[in-house]
């Protein structure tokens, strides 16, 4: 498994294929078998501009008639190897070969685009963005082939000269226009209407504001590229299953202008289908969602508004997150269980507060109840920065704040984990060591050291380690990357491992409490042993955290909406199962908290 295997190609070819063994089985890999010989066509292309350099020379020097017609001089850089390119299968070998040709050709012929070259351009990028062809990029051995192709689009169509103030070059899969502006010009838009496969077509609509361009000193242009095919591309290099929705628009407008509005036709326009609006970093080779927000979004399509960057953000598009599913239901849940989480988890401190100094007479009880303030305290900070992490990861500009919320937001649900962890190691203490005593300075000290001490150092970690290579967070949310960095697992690894381990103490507890006294044997005593057993589950299973175990389900089936739905009843609620059968079902609570309300009834009384 793993080990790789490399074949020549068939004699009408060079190159090689590669393959990869995957559960016994050879896949391919990648495959680099060409027809074409990029080297072969670039001395076609140098011959042909010579000729054309020539015959300029001649018709001046002796004004003779020049064979090269004034559109053919335009196009004799390159558009004679066009009929060799376009008559080549699209393999993936050839998309490589086309892919490093284009990149040539941007480097060493863009100075002076005009339309009969950028109309050759177009064609031949033409030909490897076709939709009948796309699967064959996944086979190219250089993964960031695609990246190459549209930096390389960008920077030729950005040279393009513009034609009486305007200009407009239309192929199938690849369209490039360009206009005029300055500072008195109204908003500036411009309309993509293409064809994405055989069923229909695809819009696309980009806006220059008014306001942006009062910013411009001069006269300038304005150029933009759109590629209805190019996000399939671009995406089978993206590690997490976001999709790209919706065509990708490219624009190569004036450093002064520093916001657009574009507007994206949605490709699956499913109503649960969510969308997120992104840029794509042209240095680090991925979809970028700080570049962009959404500012008004409906069934069929997104309008976002993104920063422009002449040297990061150029090309923008939408994405969809097909397996997590959309339900307003599930919406619902989280907002309603937060709410009520947050209003318990605040009770549960006030209740705690109340009768403190009658419910921790002993150490033990000290102990138990002093983890389960912890508890609560952690888990309310942890829900409010939850809401305002929500709040804030959609802003383009607030990447720093969202960095400190999932900082936080990590230290705090691992401060709950580890505290529901020292709860679990009091439990098993009052069960196991009944002879050995611990001091109460002793354990503040190991809690304190377990509940705080633990999360902190494996936060500055995470954060320390992932955020420098800009991987600390996930795309689209202030939370923990998982498919670039696996930092996720700085999460996930410490709560399944405490989840495990108050499974252990449940047991225990089960086993403990289950044991009929010796002689014990009617029904009735069986009953109140299974009824003792199930009370103790009961309670155990919010205070440790158990719940959260459910996560699994919704790793193993992403899909399953039912997962999901009891996964945010039980956890979403966990603030109230805490107040519950923490507090209020807890004997000596209640008894604490009449004793509380007589003695201030009495005193109401007296003082009347």
């Amino acid at each position: 498994n793993g080990a790789i295997c490399i074949q020549p190609c068939s004699p009408s070819f060079h190159g090689e294929t590669s393959f990869v063994c995957e559960d016994r089985k050879w896949q391919m890999l990648s495959d680099a078998c060409a027809s074409l010989d990029v080297q072969s066509l670039f001395q076609v292309r140098m011959l042909l501009c010579t000729l054309a350099c020539a015959c300029n020379f001649l018709g001046r020097q002796t004004l003779l008639p020049c064979t090269f017609s004034l559109e053919q001089r335009e196009m004799a850089d390159f558009s004679c190897i066009i009929p060799d390119i376009l008559s080549s299968p699209a393999i993936p070998g050839n998309i490589a070969d086309i892919v490093e040709l284009l990149k040539k050709i941007s480097l060493l012929l863009s100075e002076n685009v005009t339309r009969g070259k950028m109309q050759s351009y177009s064609r031949i990028a033409n030909h490897i963005l076709n939709s009948s062809i796309i699967s064959n990029w996944a086979f190219v051995k250089d993964r960031n082939a695609g990246s190459i192709l549209l930096d390389s689009v960008n920077l030729f169509a950005g040279k393009l000269l513009l034609r009486n103030g305007s200009e407009s070059i239309q192929e199938p899969f690849i369209a490039t226009k360009g206009y005029s502006i300055h500072r008195n010009t109204s908003g500036k838009s411009f309309d993509f209407s293409m064809e994405f496969n055989s069923t229909g077509n695809i819009t696309g609509h980009v806006v220059i504001p008014e306001e942006e361009l009062l910013r411009l000193p001069r006269a300038s242009k304005a150029i933009s590229v759109a590629f209805p095919t190019l996000g399939v591309i671009l995406e089978t290099n993206r590690p997490d299953p976001a999709v790209v929705n919706g065509m990708v628009l490219s624009v190569s407008l004036p450093e002064e202008l520093q916001n657009i509005l574009l507007t994206f036709e949605k490709l699956n326009k499913l109503e649960q289908a969510g969308a997120q609006c992104v840029g794509w970093h042209s240095a680090e080779r991925r979809w970028d969602p700080r570049a962009c927000a959404v500012r008004a979004h409906n069934v069929s399509a997104v309008v976002c508004v993104c920063a422009h960057r002449h040297r990061t953000y150029r090309a923008f598009s939408i994405l969809m997150a097909p397996a997590v599913p959309r339900s307003s239901l599930l919406d619902y849940i989280t907002r309603v269980g937060l709410g009520l989480s947050i209003l318990s988890l605040v009770l549960c401190l006030v209740v705690e507060a109340v009768v403190w100094q009658h419910v921790t007479k002993t150490e033990i009880t000290y102990m138990r109840h002093f983890c389960l303030v912890n508890i609560a305290a952690s888990l309310l900070v942890a829900d409010v920065l939850f809401i305002l992490a929500a709040i804030v990861h959609n802003a383009a500009l607030n990447y720093q704040l969202c960095v400190a919320a999932t900082f936080f937001l990590h230290f705090f649900y691992l401060a709950l984990f580890f505290w529901m962890f020292t709860l679990g190691l009091l439990i098993l203490y009052g069960l196991l060591l009944i002879f050995f005593k611990i001091t109460r300075s002793v354990f503040l000290a190991a809690a304190f050291s377990i509940g705080y001490g633990c999360p902190l150092v494996i936060s500055i970690l995470t954060v320390a380690i992932t955020e420098p290579k800009n991987g600390y967070l996930r795309s689209g949310a202030c939370w923990l990357n998982w498919y670039e960095t696996k930092a996720l697992l700085a999460f996930v690894v410490p709560a399944l491992s405490i989840i495990v381990m108050n499974l252990i103490v449940v047991i225990v507890v089960v086993v403990k409490t289950g044991r009929s006294s010796v002689g014990e044997g009617c029904k009735s005593q069986d009953l109140s042993s299974m009824i003792r057993v199930s009370k103790n589950v009961a309670l155990l299973t919010p205070l440790l955290g158990l719940t959260w175990g459910f996560g699994l389900a919704t790793i193993i089936d992403s899909r399953s909406l039912a997962f999901h739905i009891v996964f945010a009843l039980l956890n979403a609620f966990q603030g109230f199962f805490i107040l519950l059968f923490g507090t209020l079902l807890d004997r000596k609570t209640r008894e604490a908290l009449r004793m509380n309300c007589f003695s201030s009834r009495r005193k109401w009384g007296l003082e009347k």
